[in-house]
């Protein structure tokens, strides 16, 4: 399921809910696990995963932009205040 379009009722998973998943065996006469329900359980591990590594991606390019605004604003009060002292 693509990040942005799930529904308003959706949950993410929470780490307790992937270390408790447990899958039921599969059906008489073959041996593991359903794969159905594995492969749903690991879509939507995987949908939760994009999203929480696009929201980190988005608060790394915030960061960014914050400190380059810090930089300049610091570049200029520097600059206004080497003017003073070397402009008496």
């Amino acid at each position: 399921m693509a990040v942005g379009h799930r529904s308003a009722t959706y949950r993410p998973l929470l780490p307790w809910q992937v270390r408790e998943q447990r899958f039921r065996p599969t059906p008489l006469g073959r041996r593991g696990l359903d794969p159905q329900e594995v492969g749903e359980f690991l879509d939507r591990l995987a949908g939760d995963l994009a999203a929480v590594y696009e929201a980190l991606a988005q608060s790394r390019r915030e960061t960014s932009r914050i400190k380059l605004a810090l930089c300049h604003l610091q570049s200029e009060r520097a600059h206004v205040r080497n003017e003073r002292e070397w402009g008496r």
